[in-house]
């Protein structure tokens, strides 16, 4: 049986993610929800929490390049159902977790330290080497009851190290500091694996295609 996704959790992470990435927040389109980015290569993005009749007709109705479709379904779900100039991104992961993560007793490497940021509901990380070089690094956006992450990071001759899992516990202890903690997330095919690591739960498969130049 096919998964109601809520219309409340794909708004607050589209939210999350524009207050992260510093752009306008999202509008109401028809079923859906419209961010315009204003990037040379992501315009705007136009998001449902499910397939329909509203997803299509706009995947027919645009022909402007770099124009994001986003929706709460399969790949394969997606494929047979938009235009043949739509280019179709790697399988997306709408990820849940409404519990304190699975962590195992760790400490950062005295071969590193942290830093924080902070700016509009967003509070950013960072894992730098002793040179200065960032190694990891990640945000999460705190809006409408949930702690959005977004950007998580870790260069790739930095990884293997458990910085990842380090930087992950330092963003959750600032939600759980605010009273916030359910938390939501799109990953990545690479990045699902170490989120279900830490206890986080698939929601639901993610598509997004676009028209490239």
């Amino acid at each position: 049986m096919e998964k109601d996704v809520s219309s409340v959790i794909v708004e607050s992470w589209l939210k999350g993610w524009s207050l992260s990435r510093k752009v306008p927040l999202p509008v109401g389109f028809k079923s859906g929800f419209k961010v315009d980015v204003g990037d040379e290569k992501q315009k705007s993005r136009y998001v449902f929490p499910k397939l329909n009749d509203d997803f299509k007709e706009l995947s027919e109705a645009i022909d402007e390049p770099w124009v994001f479709l986003k929706v709460c379904a399969s790949v394969d779900e997606v494929s047979p159902n938009i235009p043949g100039n739509w280019t179709i991104e790697p399988q997306g992961y709408l990820m849940t977790c409404f519990r304190p993560m699975d962590f195992p007793e760790m400490s950062l490497s005295q071969d590193y330290h942290l830093e924080f940021e902070e700016y509009h509901s967003t509070y950013v990380v960072k894992i730098l080497a002793q040179n200065g070089e960032l190694a990891s690094t990640g945000r999460v956006a705190l809006v409408d009851d949930f702690a959005v992450y977004d950007r998580i990071i870790t260069e790739s001759h930095h990884q293997r190290k458990g910085l990842g899992r380090f930087l992950m516990k330092e963003l959750e202890k600032i939600s759980l500091s605010k009273g916030i903690s359910k938390k939501v997330l799109v990953a990545t095919e690479e990045g699902k694996l170490l989120y279900q690591s830490l206890g986080w739960e698939l929601y639901s498969l993610y598509t997004s295609v676009v028209i490239q130049a």
